[in-house]
């Protein structure tokens, strides 16, 4: 009988992402079932040829044959067979990778692999995870939060820390994948901003857009202890932005692994997200965007459940440092049960 299951899916705007995710893990984990989280909440059982063959993850809906085995997550986990299974969770975005869905298997005591649902928490909420980073001594962005209601006052809001700084972006508190992303160097910039982001429902915080070179850097906990990965960088096309289209689609954007940067600046960037992840508590893996300023690395935020697509920074993180997937995807299963068997 198998006892490891692949979970993707999700309720977040980042479920398409999931699916990708899932994909790719899958594809490494023969012997894994696949359960698809619909965003409406229910749990289906899938074939995992049905997941392997979805065509344009990022940009078509998955959607599952047959009913749903379980009505909520809640409901799949409270099976009895489901203490006897590790979960790898290919997970996204709000309810997967803020720390709800770890609590659920924490209670249960089941074996999950990601950080758990202290670090996911903090890590998921930018402004939380910023605050945790520079008490550790991480160098951070300034940021303000900007206040909920109409677009005048988030336009006004937006506009006053434009005027102090010249460039910022607006992101979402929560949440990642690029999604809802806002580069803000102009009055009509930042009205078209205010009105998206009146409309989002979200909460958002405004931050200081630092000028350098762009890294995301890998953080692995296995047998060998905690390490990062080789630095990625992110080249941007003039007039592009990193967003969703740039990095899931391939517009305007490069990636190079590993970073093209003088050794001393992939060490300091990498001392950085070790830094974070350490601070926050992460345990499994993690990924931490960085800007490397003329006055050295800036954090900018980390990923509990970073992509692990096939085209994801950490895969080719990992290739670059000769690693391969299915070794790391098997050392984070045995740390999640380890993580179990300790509680």
């Amino acid at each position: 009988m198998r006892d490891l299951v692949v979970l993707f899916g999700g309720p977040s705007s980042e479920r398409k992402v999931s699916v990708a995710s899932g994909q790719n893990v899958a594809s490494f984990l023969e012997q894994a079932e696949a359960w698809f989280w619909a965003a409406g909440g229910a749990i289906h059982r899938v074939e995992r040829a049905a997941l392997l063959s979805h065509a344009r993850p990022f940009e078509e809906e998955f959607v599952p044959a047959g009913a749903a085995a379980y009505g909520s997550l809640q409901e799949a986990l409270d099976d009895q067979r489901s203490r006897t299974l590790t979960f790898f969770l290919a997970l996204h975005g709000t309810g997967g990778e803020d720390g709800t869905a770890q609590k659920l298997f924490e209670q249960r005591r089941i074996a999950f692999t990601g950080p758990g649902s202290d670090a996911s928490a903090k890590a998921f909420d930018k402004e939380w995870a910023k605050r945790v980073a520079v008490a550790a001594g991480v160098p951070i962005a300034e940021s303000v939060h900007l206040p909920r209601g109409d677009q005048a006052t988030i336009g006004s809001a937006l506009l006053g820390f434009l005027r102090r700084h010249g460039r910022v972006v607006a992101k979402p508190v929560a949440g990642g994948s690029s999604v809802g992303l806002h580069h803000v160097g102009s009055v009509a910039d930042a009205q078209r901003a205010a009105a998206a982001i009146e409309s989002s429902n979200d909460e958002y915080l405004a931050e200081v857009f630092v000028s350098g070179a762009e890294l995301t850097v890998g953080v692995v906990d296995d047998d060998r202890g905690t390490r990062a990965l080789p630095a990625s960088e992110v080249r941007l096309e003039q007039g592009r932005a990193f967003d969703y289209e740039g990095k899931y689609l391939g517009k305007g954007t490069r990636e190079i692994t590993p970073a093209e940067v003088p050794d001393g600046v992939s060490r300091a960037a990498q001392k950085v997200a070790l830094d974070a992840h350490r601070a926050l508590g992460c345990e499994g893996y993690s990924r931490t965007d960085v800007i490397c300023a003329d006055r050295g690395p800036v954090f900018l935020e980390i990923n509990t459940l970073p992509g692990l697509t096939r085209m994801s920074f950490i895969p080719q993180q990992l290739a670059a440092e000769g690693t391969p997937m299915k070794s790391f995807l098997d050392s984070q299963l045995a740390l999640a049960r380890h993580r179990r068997d300790r509680a």
